[in-house]
């Protein structure tokens, strides 16, 4: 990035409703280019769009950003020093430089009304031509625009584009592209009703804020080099371009909250950790330079290097972020564990008796998202209705005869254990001496408990496990069941 000013990015959202999944990782870019550079990030809030304004948006964006830790320097509700951040409290300033364009000769004023623009689409379209402004009014003199405005004719100014030769602009993602003046459109910089179109206001918002570096979707290329006139026109600085490819559900579509794909919000409330969302989220069209790619949001700034984006979409890929996710429930302490797991344990077990490090133990090395645990634990209340056909496992190399005779000699065992010594490690060793004199495998005895006191074949740990989770009554009852419902099959 040949740019040599303090660094200044910024995120510019329209408070549309949810926090879409391709501006939170614009906004994690924004954030970890200004970190990375010692720069400034400013948050800017685009509201000009009325029609697509959502009560509350703003609250979703500002919790958002604070939840994944990208802190703004600068924005609304903490002022700065290139204030109002809010792009309809600045509204009064962009006419003044669409005006000062027309004067420099890069503008005019256009006074086409929308049945004559209608028209012209028209033919355009049914003659194979791409769709743009003809220049009706590119050349109107001095004196006819001076008596349009004096009567009152409504009118636009549109940005006057050069017809001939070509502008180059270069991006840190794209490198150089160049475009042929001929297809620029004459884009509107100021509507009828005196307000900025969306293109100009930014244009004038982000000179002067002083950003040296925007971030964005590739989306944006194609209006790169109209942008880049703009600055030209007014002798401006351009700033650093880095545009980022889409994230896209699969290779056709793009991710959509109206197709019902998961917004930031939807994740969390997913049982996905927020830290997981944000670490999977910088490597949606971002790959680290080594191996590893579970990083902290510090580790992340020092990571992140704009080399590392990809030209090519990024797939949202639901299976990496559960990995992802895993990784991080897997490195909590113990207590932390506990404290973010346990609505989810409340929900999967109504007994408030159990031993909160056991079950902890138990599930923290097998949960990759916290809405994983109440399907998990949900045979503790009440043993499932299962099939013997699960006492087979040809790994174990168990069936159901040598099932029921591994409960059989496990029964006396566990009766054999004190209350007082139901722990983990005298249940253990008990099981183990007993192996030991049966002269098996330790699948063999291992799994048909497993299958008895669970009702399932896959469970956050083991038999033995569960035995000491459950205690020793309830450990007993469902063993002696599991004798009954083989001993029944078997006539």
């Amino acid at each position: 990035m040949e740019n040599n000013k303090p660094v200044r990015t910024r995120f510019a959202p329209s408070p549309t409703g949810y926090m879409h999944i391709g501006n939170l990782r614009t906004a994690l870019y924004t954030y970890l280019i200004a970190k990375k550079n010692s720069g400034t990030f400013i948050l800017r809030i685009e509201d000009t769009d009325q029609e697509r304004y959502v009560e509350g948006a703003v609250d979703i964006i500002y919790n958002t950003l604070r939840k994944t830790g990208l802190n703004w320097d600068e924005g609304p509700d903490i002022g700065g020093p290139v204030g109002p951040y809010v792009q309809s409290e600045r509204m009064g300033m962009f006419k003044a430089y669409a005006e000062k364009l027309v004067e420099l000769g890069h503008a005019y004023y256009c006074f086409c009304d929308k049945d004559r623009l209608e028209e012209m689409r028209k033919i355009q379209t049914a003659s194979g031509m791409v769709p743009k402004y003809d220049g009706h009014c590119r050349n109107l003199s001095k004196e006819e625009v001076a008596e349009k405005l004096a009567a009152g004719v409504p009118y636009v100014i549109r940005q006057k584009c050069p017809k001939e030769g070509t502008t180059t602009f270069h991006d840190e993602v794209f490198g150089d592209i160049t475009v042929n003046n001929s297809e620029l459109d004459d884009q509107i910089l100021i509507k009828t009703d005196g307000m900025p179109t969306y293109n100009f206001a930014n244009v004038v918002d982000d000179h002067t804020m002083g950003i040296t570096h925007v971030i964005r979707g590739n989306e944006y290329l194609s209006s790169a080099p109209k942008y880049n006139l703009l600055y030209e026109a007014f002798g401006w600085d351009i700033p650093t371009y880095i545009h980022v490819p889409p994230v896209m559900k699969d290779a056709q579509h793009k991710l959509s909250k109206r197709n019902g794909d998961a917004s930031f919000e939807d994740l969390v409330a997913k049982g996905y950790l927020e830290e997981a969302v944000i670490n999977y989220i910088a490597l949606l069209g971002w790959a680290p330079k080594g191996e590893n790619e579970i990083f902290t949001l510090d580790e992340l700034i020092q990571e992140f290097d704009v080399s590392g984006i990809s030209r090519s979409p990024a797939i949202f890929d639901g299976a990496k972020l559960k990995a992802i996710t895993g990784a991080y429930i897997r490195r909590l302490t113990p207590e932390k564990f506990i404290e973010m797991a346990k609505p989810y344990i409340e929900q999967g077990t109504a007994r408030r008796d159990l031993d909160m490090n056991v079950l902890a133990e138990m599930l923290q090395p097998r949960t990759e998202i916290f809405t994983d645990i109440p399907e998990q634990i949900d045979f503790i209340d009440t043993l499932p209705d299962y099939d013997i056909a699960m006492y087979t496992h040809k790994k174990m190399k168990t069936n159901p005869e040598n099932s029921l005779a591994s409960l059989k000699a496990l029964l006396p065992v566990l009766e054999g254990i004190d209350p007082a010594d139901w722990k983990l490690d005298v249940i253990h060793d008990r099981i183990f001496a007993l192996i030991g004199e049966m002269g098996v495998k330790n699948g063999v005895v291992l799994w048909p408990l497993r299958v008895a006191v669970s009702g399932k074949q896959f469970t956050p740990g083991g038999g033995v496990e569960i035995a000491e989770l459950l205690g020793k009554d309830e450990t007993i009852a469902r063993v002696k069941k599991g004798i009954e419902k083989l001993e029944a099959a078997q006539g």
